[in-house]
């Protein structure tokens, strides 16, 4: 099978720059960022603060990179995270924050409603004594990866963070997708983000860009960040070259929608094949749980793949496929076809 048929839904990392994106970072003014010369990548760091309401941001390498830094910079090590129980943050980074901030984590099971109450955050954060850790930070997700790119309402984020800045605790977002949830929701960004005093999104996912992250808050906050990516090993040189790219992915925001529509109706063709259930996605990630058809997510991914259609394991009968910039409404059609045909197969 050619690479030209092969539909990767694996995640939405995997789009390819377009060439406008290939031109401009050939194209691109550089200098040397660390020394803060480079007029591509400051040009980035002010439209994406703009983008998302702050005072100033910080272009890094990566998503994972940009919460860690967040994490290290408003915290102090021997103090405790409070997280989502399938939050990326807990779930996905190495447990950066004990390995490089020196916190203890400790999770919330908030369940479908993925960001935990009001009531949960207050009786959670726990004060400093002789006896335990004081809780440094309160992190959130929005859309929540794992439960299946859920877009949190405002009031939701709101509550929570409310609740955290009572107690004296700073909120982090990891906002990996939050453009997602802003187009789903129809709320703008800056005000999901009232309450919250960092956020990190990702370029390199539904905006398409090759590479970066952005990690933005107050001027106070990013000239710390700065100085723990260079400490992280992040500090870049000439990076205009992946940052102009990034400039033309922050135009890519409305398109998500169209992500959004493909994967609905992704969703409703799985959800029709036999012993198949999936529901309704609210944005681009759509997870089939296959335990009724006896079908493990291992051998779906291993088969689909075969078969051309890239996705991947989430539990152990439950697989994500997450529409992208690179999939159209007829790559969906196809999808659902060659992923009928494996689920017949492995279900005889």
């Amino acid at each position: 099978m050619s690479t030209d048929d092969f539909i990767d839904m694996r995640s939405d990392t995997v789009t390819k720059p377009s060439e406008a994106m290939r031109d401009a970072a050939r194209d691109a003014e550089v200098g040397d960022d660390v020394y803060r010369d480079d007029p591509t990548v400051n040009e980035l760091e002010r439209r994406a603060a703009e983008a998302v309401g702050t005072e100033a941001a910080l272009y890094t390498p990566s998503g994972t990179m940009a919460n860690q830094i967040a994490i290290s910079v408003h915290t102090e090590p021997g103090q405790e995270i409070l997280l989502e129980r399938e939050s990326h943050v807990y779930r996905w980074e190495l447990a950066g924050a004990s390995a490089l901030s020196g916190l203890q984590t400790r999770t919330i099971d908030a369940g479908d409603r993925c960001v935990p109450t009001a009531e949960e955050v207050e009786r959670e954060v726990v004060e400093e004594d002789l006896h335990r850790p004081g809780t440094g930070l309160l992190s959130l997700e929005n859309t929540h990866n794992y439960r299946g790119g859920v877009a949190v309402p405002k009031a939701r984020l709101d509550a929570a963070a409310t609740a955290a800045h009572d107690a004296g605790v700073p909120v982090h977002l990891d906002g990996a997708r939050v453009f997602n949830a802003s187009v789903a929701l129809g709320t703008s960004v800056p005000s999901l983000l009232e309450e919250i005093d960092s956020v990190t999104f990702c370029l390199s996912k539904g905006l398409g860009a090759p590479v970066g992250s952005i990690l933005a808050g107050d001027e106070a906050f990013i000239d710390e960040a700065r100085r723990v990516r260079k400490l992280f090993g992040g500090g870049m040189r000439q990076a205009g070259m992946i940052a102009a790219p990034g400039l033309l992915a922050l135009e890519n925001v409305e398109r998500l929608a169209e992500d959004h529509a493909n994967a609905a109706a992704l969703a409703a063709g799985l959800d029709a094949l036999p012993g198949v259930s999936v529901p309704e996605p609210d944005t681009n990630i759509v997870v089939a749980d296959t335990e009724a058809a006896g079908i493990e997510a291992s051998d779906l991914v291993e088969a689909c793949t075969d078969a051309g259609v890239g996705c991947g394991e989430f539990d152990t009968y439950t697989t994500r496929f997450t529409t992208n910039l690179g999939i159209d409404d007829g790559d969906v059609e196809d999808a659902i076809d060659r992923v009928g045909e494996v689920v017949e197969e492995l279900s005889a």
